[in-house]
């Protein structure tokens, strides 16, 4: 199946604008975004536009019930071929269509979604951070359309991809609050797909948390608050007795593409790594007997980050203060050099536009 793309293009760029040593997370979108339509029967409509406002009727669908969808990717850099790569895009691509069938939302051809990818990143490779620090967040994203009040699944919707130079997403080593109260999801319900509604509802008790000193939440299973899930961006891992161990995949967790990269690397380079349940209670003995090494975390945007130490119910447990995040350290400085080119790649993960 092919899709004519139509272009038009911004007259002036904005790049002027753009500072690569100082670009935040973001804040700095490209000049141009990508978009289709689907009017009930097909995609149609596919164009590249200059970057700005989407007119919305009041009544549209996506605002008053949720029917939304979007992916975090990024496109790196390469400096020995000079070219642009994306990192592991057809994962993103199904992903994004597990979360629409779950959302009721019409399946995005490959050739729509990678085509739409490459053509955009094509006019936009300027954008594209040179330092090793920096990367092109992609966010590809959909939503009901139809102007229509009640309570069914749209018949229309919009696919849009835009683009955003980035540096870290933190800065810094974090301190996540074990959450008992709140749950993000639960069985049956849509934890496992990556629509709005699981962020919209994670932000009161991140609140919180962060009123109290902490960055994240760290969620727990819904039914007993026991178990370890993930993170609010993030899966989480921990290195303990020298196994690495990342809670297993189930319909409330994400399955993270950079959660499947880290794995996939760490067995690549020698690592034991297991996906299999692991309570607050294990990691704080794990703390407490000298055993758990490393807590971190990985996601697009946050790439990998190490855990500082984590709030349960009134106590606080430092992890940094006696671990030496030789895994964390080791895996996420092989990632970055596959994902910018430095070293092979081994694993086939960089498609180059």
């Amino acid at each position: 199946m092919n899709f004519k793309i139509t272009i038009e293009k911004r007259q002036t760029s904005k790049i002027a604008e753009f500072y690569p040593e100082n670009i935040g997370f973001g804040k700095i979108f490209t000049d141009h975004m990508f978009l289709a339509n689907w009017d009930g029967l097909e995609w149609k409509d596919a164009r590249i536009v200059p970057y700005g406002p989407i007119p919305l009727s009041p009544a549209t669908s996506a605002i008053h019930y949720g029917q939304s969808i979007f992916e975090g990717m990024k496109a790196f850099s390469h400096s020995h071929d000079k070219g642009i790569h994306l990192f592991r895009p057809l994962e993103n691509w199904m992903r994004f269509n597990i979360s629409a069938e779950r959302m009721v939302m019409p399946y995005v051809p490959k050739e729509l979604y990678i085509d739409g990818l490459k053509t955009l990143l094509k006019l936009e490779s300027a954008w594209v951070p040179k330092n090793e620090k920096g990367s092109l967040y992609i966010r590809p994203f959909m939503f009901a359309t139809d102007d229509f009040i009640g309570v069914t699944p749209s018949k229309t919707f919009i696919f849009v991809i835009f683009c955003c130079p980035v540096g870290p997403y933190y800065s810094k080593p974090l301190k996540i609050k074990v959450e008992e109260t709140y749950s993000r999801s639960a069985p049956g319900g849509v934890g496992y797909v990556k629509c709005a509604g699981n962020y919209g509802g994670a932000m009161f008790p991140t609140l919180q948390a962060q009123k109290e000193g902490y960055d994240q939440v760290l969620w727990t299973d819904p039914l007993t608050h026991t178990l370890i899930e993930e993170t609010g961006t993030s899966n989480l891992f921990a290195v303990i007795n020298g196994e690495v161990i990342t809670p297993p995949l189930s319909a409330t967790l994400l399955s993270g593409i950079t959660r499947n990269s880290v794995i996939k690397g760490l067995r690549h380079l020698g690592y034991e790594v297991n996906e299999r349940p692991l309570s607050i209670l294990a990691l704080k003995n794990a703390l407490n007997d000298g055993s758990l090494a490393e807590l971190f975390i990985t996601g697009t945007a946050a790439t990998l980050v190490g855990i500082q130490g984590f709030g349960h119910r009134d106590a606080y447990f430092d992890v940094m203060d006696q671990g030496n995040n030789a895994v964390s350290t080791h895996i996420k400085t092989w990632l970055d050099n596959v994902r910018h080119g430095n070293i092979p790649d081994e694993l086939d993960w960089n498609v180059k536009i």
